[in-house]
């Protein structure tokens, strides 16, 4: 019944490729529900060394199991089918973003609408489509997440190699793409596995700014600039917040510089960007964003992935990137929001005023810190302000 089956589908890959394009899918490739032993060792190895920071799922040992074994996801799966959904990549390069200090940096893929939903639901769309080319089957779709290591599947089924950087590649589209899948019970010829094509090519470790790849496919998620920016909902180390530059949702430095982006830019033109990128993400002024209140963000960034980091969350990386921006213009906009209700905005822009010290107001400025010290209660709080007022003395000297 099996060598049946596939004598039947495989003629059909075709069909599934076309209406994966119909969905709007740029790529289409199937492989099995299993992932190779490379790739279960260096996800156990990533764990055990903590680099999944506070992500505590990404260690729950079902969820972990469940992404060394795929075959959990849906009883009885027989193939995965994983898409690739092309974005536009920004415009600016790596200079043109760090030569704009009063703007913030945000990752190019939320530009625009929330690729959860708007994959998600072509899907579903595609699953029902594949119900007609070869019946009836139990599926399920993914997209992100689930415990599901898609880059591994994506390999295997020849979607693309995993970079260096982690995120995979592809030899015509580069790395510009997001990653989604539909787990069938359909036994579908399986496709090649991709080769990997990185070579001796070290230019993403080289250029992430707190050196987060830590070895070559190994992302160490307590320094990563996407991590602390999008997942981390604490105080970020002060180290690590003079490094972040003026990026306030993400980090595509590692994307930018890969020479296969080049590439695939000479070769591909995207037409249609599905999540339809809105230009006022694009570098956006940090002094607007500083003064959103909550009403306002959830207005700005209903449909975006945005909306993941809460207001609190990007106010606090806006308030980093001015700190580091040295420029005197935002002490007004930082000293607004030292009575801010959100405790991580108010530590934030405590800490942002006193690296702006060797500008002007320093007075009016450690007056304020010293004033807003005698009345704060949140211990994370008055740490950042005592370090301010610190520095701002210490600079006095």
């Amino acid at each position: 019944m099996a060598i049946e089956q596939k004598k039947a589908y495989f003629p059909l890959k075709e069909q599934i490729q076309l209406k994966a394009r119909e969905h709007g899918f740029d790529r289409c490739y199937v492989s099995k529900p299993c992932v190779d032993q490379r790739h279960l060792q260096s996800l156990q190895n990533w764990v055990d060394m903590g680099m999944h920071a506070e992500m505590a799922w990404m260690a729950e040992e079902l969820r972990l199991q469940r992404r060394m074994e795929p075959m959990q996801l849906l009883a009885g799966v027989q193939s995965v089918i994983s898409v690739a959904l092309c974005y536009k990549p920004p415009e600016y390069t790596l200079t043109a973003a760090a030569s704009k200090p009063k703007t913030g940096v945000i990752s190019a893929y939320a530009h625009g609408d929330d690729y959860h939903d708007v994959m998600k639901k072509r899907l579903k769309a595609l699953a029902l489509d594949l119900d007609l080319l070869f019946g009836k089957h139990e599926q399920r779709v993914f997209v992100d997440t689930a415990p599901v290591l898609e880059h591994a599947l994506a390999e295997s089924g020849g979607l693309g190699w995993q970079g260096k950087h982690s995120l995979t590649i592809h030899q015509n589209l580069g790395s510009w793409f997001l990653l989604g899948e539909i787990f069938t019970t359909a036994d579908i010829e399986a496709d090649l596995p991709a080769a990997n094509h990185c070579g001796s090519c070290s230019a993403c470790m080289t250029i992430c700014p707190t050196q987060a790849i830590v070895a070559p496919y190994v992302v160490d998620a307590r320094l990563c600039i996407s991590y602390l920016t999008i997942e981390f909902d604490g105080f970020i180390p002060h180290p690590l917040r003079v490094l972040m530059g003026n990026r306030i949702y993400g980090c595509d430095d590692c994307q930018l510089i890969c020479p296969w982006n080049g590439h695939a830019a000479k070769k591909t033109v995207l037409l249609d960007d599905l999540l339809k990128p809105r230009g006022e993400n694009d570098l956006p002024d940090l002094a607007a964003l500083l003064q959103l209140d909550e009403e306002a963000f959830r207005a700005r960034f209903r449909k975006s992935p945005i909306k993941r980091t809460k207001r609190r969350g990007l106010l606090r990386n806006v308030c980093i990137a001015m700190g580091n921006a040295g420029d005197a213009q935002f002490i007004p906009c930082l000293m607004a929001v030292l009575d801010d209700e959100e405790p991580l905005i108010r530590g934030h822009a405590a800490w942002a005023l006193g690296q702006l010290v060797d500008q002007v107001d320093r007075a009016d400025t450690l007056a304020a810190l010293v004033q807003m010290l005698e009345i704060e209660k949140e211990s994370t709080v008055r740490r950042e302000v005592e370090l301010a007022i610190q520095h701002i003395r210490m600079s006095d000297e």
